[in-house]
């Protein structure tokens, strides 16, 4: 049935969705397939070379993995061939680009064309390919000409990456289309899009046919399918694939067709609508070997078509060839016999995508529409630009200002697009204007003491072109609504005026403008635009949109004796090397102008990472500016940063950003210690209010700082021990969200939620330790696997801990409680036996190392009359982590000391605050729970600790997609918290769904492919599943729809083969734990 309109999904979530996906396949091809090939077709070699930098700066940015092949195809001489032609010649040149790594290329004796090897044929059909047309002039838009219209600026989501590029169309087309690799599966083909079109939809879901093409198609009102292309599917809606797949056959294409026309050929369905061919295809099985087949001899074909002048297209010819009722119109077109012999025996279907919205990005009016949309407040208006304050310039709200510089005394109106550019004081900028490439700086402007320098009308553009050789620069424009290809005869315009009026006002004649024997005439070929310099060509602009006209006569003089470009000559005439390079070097200004004032003004809120790998991407000495900066640094060994506000493990970051953006690895090494050392010296700090704030060192900082704020600890009872036996036993913890917001330095700067729950496994409680005071001096130290050490002299005992010491959590344990404190007497005539075990796999994340080490410090205070409150004892737990170098946070000690559900917010501070809120719910919902949750342990080793630093590393960046994320995970925990209060599980389910894909998010190898397929397989049963704990491996979580879809998942993984194992859980809401 079809989806409403009103009811389709927001774009926003979707793309979001989308640029997650591409992001983890990007981050781990491994684990999430990523194309094998991106192919983009071009106009020309000029701007073919254009898009290769275009990909390459892709591949750099992480947009494109580099595993991926890369390339841009231009039509060969620069002649318009169609954009099917185009789809076999761009086949072509990528298996040339293979022959030319694996020779297997060969001249056929017989006809004398090169054909494919076996080798060639072989790796093609495997391969998954993305071909991207993205050709054309862009007539309607001629401000994206430069640029091509496929990377015009789009500034959705932009706020996830603020100090990152600014977002392309075709950033965005990659996100939707990586998506659609979950539809090949682990088979070849070829899946085509056109660049100036975002459609908005979960391509995830497609399906295609193993053998034969599908074309993506949307239901359309036909007032729009008039004018569009329009697929007829068959009256019985046959569907030839199976019924596991959402596809039928088309019977026929309509291009542009009438009322009737549509009527006549069944096209209006049942709801009086009509599908819309998107222009997405994909070519899979004999299909794709058949169009493999038929591009070896695209050479021959094209230069047919080049000496006839003619054009074979995509979504009319080729298309035409997999169904059979066009055969015979195919065969009077263009290649159409060629056609329909090679490729005729396969089929077309379609795949209708109802919740799919098409963003179209045809028209300037189109493109400020899209940008000028609410969309949640997810369009970037401000990105990597210089922005003054409000108070010395007029910017509107709802203007785009991207990758700009603008000065005091500018005006910029509603909805307008400011990219690319540089505005001095006396710009006045009107409502839904165009401004690209224009850099008007002070010292290159005129001044104009009788008003504004510049003033660009309501509904213009203006944009600047480098042209090719020492011709110079152009500025031209143009209105809004003007249609180049409009005859000035038939409705065109120019600034939006008719051209009667234009000729009247300025005095110019139709023969300026075009010689006697052009005679389609029109504003794409009129020469209107002069080649001079800067300061002249902006009078002539604001003369040529109707202003100046005082003085009529001389600015009619100047244009007359200038030479002057058409639209269509500077299309062809733009120097594309020119304008990349000062691209490059425009915004690597812009990004090194805003991490100096991040780093200038104290505290490095900005992402330094990526605002130094825009810098690197300008000829402007990158790495020396970089190097400035290091100086620029507040040094955390010598500054007093806490009058700045400034932790000094961010501030260790930003050098070790620095030090690799100037290639100084070494360098960044280590300072990278003194990073981990500051983190763990402010955790220590914000858990022991008497812990001084010691200055990082670079060996063994960590170990140092910590234990130079215990050497003074006394322990409240300093008599001799007395004979004594604490025997303590500590459930597990499984975490529904809110992970990640307990670990430090979060947990020391921001608020932290986290929703768990204290659960027994087969019957026990897991996790125990047990510590018998002796009359003998010494300690002993046992675990569960048979290993022990007696250790004669407790003051050996001192870190740092080697990571390989199987006993540092026992001997981190006793120097945090102050035992091994060679100042007290309390073991000077007694020793310690103390016996650890875990009946939990290793690697769980069930949290078990941390529960472990409550268990042992919550003994230790017994026996020695501390305080064994799980208050302290959690503090402590936080101190001893960071003294092993593992890091972590407070929520697995608190999982396991305090029973039941709990959800538990950190407060940043000195100390750090917990609020422990137990979440009571009926016995009837924690029936429900055991019933329908499965607790799984896949069998995959894992260690948080890997993870976790690359979490870290993230944080102290401020990476703000990593930030966004974790906030969400602590709002997630409180929502998680209401679900559960109102016994809501599917609630608590989509909340555990939204976890994992947010885990992923901060760290794509937190899952891997095991964990994928497991999670695949379980899915259909499962309303919520995640990994527990930083991921990575260990224990699963699945929670099932119901109780009967618990029972059919657990028996079909017991059957299934998966090296699993499910465990028995029990919870409870109370324990003892001593």
């Amino acid at each position: 049935m079809a989806v409403s309109a009103l009811r389709k999904p927001d774009p926003m979530d979707v793309l979001s969705n989308s640029w997650y996906h591409l992001r983890l396949s990007v981050r781990h091809p491994q684990r999430v397939p990523t194309w094998d090939a991106i192919v983009l077709t071009a106009a020309s070699p000029e701007q073919a070379e254009l898009y290769e930098w275009q990909l390459s700066r892709a591949k750099r940015m992480e947009r494109i993995a580099d595993t991926t092949i890369t390339m841009a195809v231009p039509d060969p001489q620069g002649a318009r061939i169609g954009s099917g032609a185009a789809t076999l010649s761009a086949i072509r040149a990528l298996a040339d680009y293979l022959g030319r790594n694996e020779p297997q290329v060969f001249l056929d004796s017989v006809n004398g064309e090169e054909s494919y090897g076996s080798n060639i044929v072989n790796q093609l059909v495997k391969m998954r390919i993305l071909l991207v047309h993205a050709g054309g002039d862009s007539k309607r838009v001629p401000w994206a000409n430069p640029m091509g219209k496929a990377f015009l600026p789009l500034p959705y989501l932009a706020e996830e990456d603020p100090d990152g590029p600014v977002p392309l169309l075709f950033d965005h087309i990659l996100a939707v289309s990586s998506c659609a690799l979950k539809a090949f599966k682990d088979k070849g083909g070829l899946f085509i899009m056109t660049g100036d079109v975002l459609p908005c939809f979960d391509s995830s879901i497609m399906s295609f046919p193993d053998d034969g093409a599908c074309v993506v198609t949307v239901p359309t009102t036909l007032d729009i399918a008039t004018n569009h292309g329009v697929i007829v599917i068959s009256s019985t809606r046959t569907n030839l694939c199976g019924s596991h797949k959402n596809l039928d056959i088309v019977e026929m294409l309509l291009q542009k067709p009438s009322l009737k026309d549509l009527e006549n050929n069944g096209a209006i369905g049942f709801d009086g609508r009509a599908l819309l061919d998107t222009g997405i295809f994909a070519i899979r099985g004999k299909a794709w070997q058949d169009i493999i087949k038929l591009s070896s001899a695209s050479p021959r074909l094209i230069s047919e078509l080049l000496k006839r002048k003619e054009e074979v297209s995509l979504y009319e010819d080729l298309a035409a060839a997999w169904v059979s009722a066009k055969h015979e119109w195919l065969k009077t077109r263009p290649l159409g016999l060629e056609l329909v012999n090679a490729l005729g025996d396969q089929k077309l279907f379609t795949y209708c995508a109802y919740d799919l919205l098409f963003l179209h990005f045809g028209t300037s009016s189109e493109i400020l529409d899209h940008l000028g949309e609410g969309n949640g407040g997810r369009v970037g208006r401000r990105h990597l630009s210089s922005i003054p304050a409000s108070t010395v310039c007029d910017l509107a709200t709802s203007a785009a200002i991207l990758s700009s510089e603008i000065a005091s005394g500018v005006s910029v109106g509603d909805d307008s697009l400011i990219y690319d550019s540089i505005l001095s004081s006396g710009v006045q900028i009107g409502s839904r204007c165009v401004v690209v490439g224009v850099h008007i700086d002070q010292e290159r402007r005129v001044y104009n003491e009788n008003g504004p320098f510049l003033v660009l009308p309501d509904r213009h553009c203006l944009w600047e072109v480098p042209l090719v050789g020492d011709t110079g620069r152009v500025i031209l424009c143009c209105g809004i609504e003007d249609n180049p290809k409009s005859s000035i005869y038939s409705g065109g315009t120019f600034c939006g005026k008719p051209w009667e009026k234009v000729f009247s006002k300025l005095g110019i004649r139709e023969s300026n403008l075009w010689n006697h024997e052009q005679k389609q005439r029109y504003l794409w070929n009129a020469k209107l635009f002069p080649v001079v310099p800067q300061a002249e060509g902006l009078k002539l602009a604001m003369w040529l949109m109707g202003f100046n006209l005082d003085h009529n006569e001389d600015m009619l003089h100047l244009w007359e004796n200038s030479q002057r470009v058409s639209l269509e000559e500077m299309h062809r005439s733009i120097d594309y090397r020119q304008l990349c390079a000062e691209s490059s070097n425009h915004r690597s200004k812009l990004a090194a102008g805003i991490a100096k004032a991040c780093i200038s003004y104290g505290l490095l809120g900005r992402n330094l990472s990526r605002l130094c790998a825009e810098i690197l991407e300008g000829e402007n000495n990158g790495i020396d500016i970089c190097k400035s900066y290091l100086s620029l640094c507040p040094n955390p060994q010598t500054s007093n940063l806490s009058l700045l506000n400034l932790p000094k493990s961010r501030a260790y970051q930003a050098q070790v950003d620095l030090h690799r953006a100037c290639k100084q690895e070494q360098s960044a090494n280590v300072t990278e210690e003194s990073v981990w050392a500051a983190v763990a010296a402010e955790t220590s700090a914000a858990v022991r209010q008497d812990l001084e704030d010691q200055a990082s060192k670079p060996l063994n900082g960590v170990a140092t700082q910590i234990c130079d704020g215990y050497e003074h600890h006394q322990i409240a009872n300093s008599q001799p021990l007395q004979p004594k036996r604490a025997h303590v036993e500590l459930p597990v913890r499984v975490d529904f969200v809110g992970g990640w917001s307990d670990t430090p330095p979060w947990s020391l700067e921001r608020i932290g939620c986290v929703l768990n729950m204290a659960i027994h496994l087969e019957g026990t409680l897991p996790v125990g330790a047990e510590i018998v005071v002796r009359s003998s001096e010494g300690i002993l130290i046992r675990d569960d696997a048979g290993n022990q050490l007696h250790i004669q002299d407790r003051r050996s005992i001192a870190p740092p801990f080697h990571e390989d010491d199987q006993f540092r959590l026992v001997k981190a344990a006793l120097t945090v409680t102050g035992i091994v404190n060679p100042s007290d007497k309390i073991m000077s005539s007694t020793g310690l036996e103390i016996s650890t075990w875990a009946k939990v796999p290793r690697g769980s994340g069930l949290g078990t190392s941390s529960i472990l080490a409550a268990a042992v410090i919550k003994g230790l205070q017994h026996v020695i009359g501390g305080d064994e409150s799980n208050e302290n004892v959690a503090r402590l737990v936080l101190v001893l982590e960071q003294l092993m170098g593992t890091g972590g946070g407070w929520q697995d000690q608190i999982g396991g000391l305090y029973p039941g559900i709990k959800c538990t917010t950190s407060l940043p501070g000195k100390p750090l605050r917990l609020n422990i809120e137990t979440v009571s719910v009926s016995s009837q919902l924690v029936l429900e729970l055991e019933q329908r949750m499965l607790v799984v342990f896949t069998g995959q080793v894992r260690l948080a600790h890997g993870v976790l630093q690359k979490v870290v590393v993230r944080y102290l960046q401020r990476d703000a997609l990593l930030i966004t994320s974790i906030k969400r995970l602590a709002k997630l925990a409180k929502i998680g918290r209401e679900c559960l209060m109102s016994g809501n599980l599917d609630d608590l389910g989509r909340i555990m769904l939204e976890a994992w894909r947010l885990h992923q998010e901060l760290d794509p190898y937190c899952s891997n492919t095991f964990v994928d397929k497991l999670f695949e397989y379980s899915d259909p049963f499962c309303c919520g599943y995640k990994l527990i704990g930083a991921g990575g491996g260990g224990f699963a979580l699945l929670l099932a729809r119901n109780r009967e879809a618990a029972d059919d998942l657990k028996n079909l993984l017991k059957a299934s083969g998966f090296p699993i194992k499910i465990y028995n859980w029990s919870f409870k809401q109370f324990f003892s734990g001593i």
